[in-house]
């Protein structure tokens, strides 16, 4: 046989979270000297980071392991994640997987695939995540985006939703250490990043585990420190989090985005409650109006679920006039689904599927013209986009890239004659198709302004 490297195929299934964890692993991968290769091509170790957040995101995960096998039935199998910390001794038992790796462990995946190869059963490192108190340091010198970098600070949640599995899934609370942070980002800023999305399980606890608490605002700050960063994006907040000393703090930091990812699940307070969501609709509706007051075109986006158990007719229409109320920019918007263990499982009423569909497609139609008319605000503006990779649309050579906002461009190649080769990564002013000159889906046409 040959002497070559073990290939190893990542495949990433779920948050943001998940996504760096996964980077974070193949970069592990690659210093004990494995190759990455495409997951649809042969490989050695094929890793699933699973996700399951859904009932389908747990079907997702089953068919990826199960395509893994199916491409080489004699490589390694390891599925990671949520998946597995929920049905780790299922996922064993059916042979879906060799290996499995709970959350918290995933630092551990090289040392767990030496000790897998003198085994001959299935084997893995799953944690109680209820008794996981140590946040599990992950870290990335490059991610495959070039110019944008997804950055987890936080695990853990101790909200506990009614519907919600992830607080079993990924246990409690627990908080990346400041210097950590720093550091990581800015060796990524020295790499040629120039923007941040802090993320995290539940962000907004951020520094609440500490012996001595660290506000979120404070890491923030301190990024924004960062030589050759330039842009500070944010996951998604919690709406308690948003008080006019939080928000007055973030637009004093001239490199956040105000671009907030504001969770709302449903625009119903009866709802709302089922869901041991901890604030009503007039609460939310003041967190963004505070965005408003500070920020003078936020884009505020949010998630939703339809068909939530006991939710009628007269509460899934409260929530279409809330989410018309505030106006979002983008909505995410989920049919709800039972997960075993949680307390919205056993609750009476369940909400038929084909409600829930009819639901998720007024929601969702809703979201498309809730979105469209944010961004015809734009037109005819001069705005600055972050310029992220070249595109062909309709024939014509484009640059594609986002606003502050995160409204994505399309600037025409034509307008940075001979800097094509320089251009990812730098922001540039562009100024967008005018009222009545075309977009093309989720674009808007732009053209850079000249000289400057």
């Amino acid at each position: 046989m040959e002497n070559r490297k073990m290939r190893a195929a990542l495949h990433n299934l779920g948050c943001k979270v998940n996504a760096y964890e996964t980077e974070a692993m193949g970069q592990s991968l690659l210093e004990a000297g494995y190759e990455l290769v495409p997951f649809d091509g042969e490989a050695d170790v094929y890793l699933v980071n699973t996700c399951s957040v859904t009932n389908m995101a747990d079907r997702k995960s089953r068919q990826m392991l199960r395509r893994a096998r199916k491409r080489n039935p004699e490589a390694v199998i390891v599925a990671a994640g949520c998946y597995v910390q929920a049905q780790a001794e299922e996922i064993l038992r059916s042979g879906a997987a060799d290996l499995v790796i709970g959350n918290n462990q995933k630092g551990r995946l090289v040392e767990l695939l030496a000790g897998f190869r003198e085994r001959t059963a299935g084997a893995g490192a799953v944690l109680d995540m209820a008794h996981a108190v140590e946040y599990e340091e992950l870290s990335l010198v490059r991610t495959a985006e070039h110019t944008r970098a997804f950055i987890k600070i936080q695990d853990g949640c101790n909200q506990f939703c009614s519907y919600c599995i992830i607080p079993y899934t990924r246990g409690r609370i627990r908080s990346r250490r400041p210097e950590d942070i720093l550091a990581e980002i800015g060796r990524l800023a020295g790499a040629g990043y120039r923007e941040v999305v802090l993320t995290g399980i539940h962000l907004s606890s951020y520094g609440k585990d500490f012996e001595d608490p660290v506000p979120l605002l404070s890491v923030i700050g301190r990024v924004a420190e960062l030589e050759g960063i330039e842009r500070i994006r944010l996951g998604s907040l919690e709406p308690r989090i948003v008080t006019e000393e939080f928000v007055r703090g973030l637009s004093a930091i001239e490199k956040v985005c105000p671009h907030f990812h504001l969770s709302l699940q449903s625009g119903c307070d009866r709802t709302l409650k089922r869901m041991n969501r901890h604030y009503s609709t007039e609460e939310y509706a003041a967190c963004c109006g505070l965005l408003r007051k500070y920020y003078e075109h936020p884009a505020i986006t949010t998630d939703v679920i339809v068909g939530f158990p006991g939710e009628t007719e007269e509460e899934f229409s409260e929530t279409l006039d809330f989410l018309a109320r505030i106006g979002f920019y983008e909505m995410h918007v989920f049919k709800y689904s039972k997960r075993q263990g949680t307390k919205a499982a056993a609750m009476a009423s369940q909400v038929p599927e084909g409600v829930k569909t009819e639901r998720s497609r007024r929601a969702l139609s809703l979201a498309e013209e809730l979105s469209e008319g944010f961004r015809r605000y734009y037109r005819g503006s001069v705005q600055e986009v972050l310029l992220e990779e070249e595109t062909q649309i309709g024939g014509g050579r484009y640059m594609t890239g986002f606003t502050r906002e995160y409204v994505k461009a399309a600037v025409e190649l034509s307008g940075f004659a001979g800097q094509e080769a320089f251009l990812p990564g730098r922001i540039v002013p562009v100024r967008f198709a005018g009222e009545g000159e075309t977009g093309q889906g989720e674009f808007l046409f732009a053209g850079p302004v000249l000289g400057a």
